[in-house]
């Protein structure tokens, strides 16, 4: 999985290209540790995003309450494969997407 992140003052734009799964997701985390403290708005761009596990799952949530304290949350550009397991998992009512 490639990251890549754009910051604007206190807005950060992740995007993603490839699968975000068990193996991928401690690298994503890591990312998040670092940007997450001084961010008030958190953009996830899924256009390339190809696959989500629930690895990828359980840190979209735990992300989306950190911004929930501290700012907002965006999901865009999600793909049918992903939007569906939002829809599945319930995570479409709990998300902000675009």
């Amino acid at each position: 999985m490639n990251i890549d992140k754009t910051r604007e003052e206190d807005k950060l734009i992740i995007r993603l290209d490839g699968r975000l799964d068990t193996n991928t997701a401690p690298v994503l985390e890591e990312e998040l540790e670092d940007d997450l403290p001084e961010v008030e708005t958190l953009v996830f761009d899924f256009k390339e995003l190809k696959y989500i596990s629930s690895a990828g799952l359980r840190l979209i949530l735990a992300t989306q309450k950190t911004m929930n304290n501290q700012g907002s949350m965006t999901i865009r550009n999600a793909n049918d494969f992903v939007m569906e397991v939002f829809e599945t998992t319930g995570f479409i009512d709990i998300l902000t997407i675009e």
